[in-house]
């Protein structure tokens, strides 16, 4: 049964609308924003999640400058606000500011060594 595709909302790649990733970008939520914290639906713009009450916007940790919590780089420098769960079985990318992986719900110890290694140009 042929379906209509959808542009992702990142990278404008023409997706299968029940896609759950962008296959060009990599992206969780082509077709819109997600909580960090809780994964629901959220907008540019409020000032808090509807579902859960966390802050949309934060301080990016490389420049410092205010950014949008469901985005996956900062407004502002343009850097990944993503790190990687530590969890060897997951390794789910996971905003910076998360104290527990959204997918496994392993605790999160290393996320400043992850950001000062992408600071330094690493990986």
């Amino acid at each position: 049964m042929a379906t209509y595709k959808v542009p992702c909302m990142h990278c404008s790649t023409l997706v299968e609308r029940d896609a759950h990733f962008c296959p060009q970008c990599g992206s969780r939520s082509p077709f819109g924003y997600q909580c960090p914290a809780c994964l629901k639906p959220i907008e540019r713009g409020n000032a808090v999640c509807a579902s859960c009450g966390r802050q949309l916007t934060t301080l990016c940790p490389y420049c410092g400058g205010s950014t949008f919590v469901g985005a996956q780089n900062c407004d502002a420098c343009g850097k990944t606000l993503l790190i990687r769960c530590e969890s060897k079985r997951c390794g789910e990318l996971q905003f910076f500011e998360n104290p527990k992986c959204t997918v496994c719900g392993k605790r999160i110890k290393k996320a400043k060594k992850q950001i000062e290694n992408i600071r330094k140009g690493g990986k």
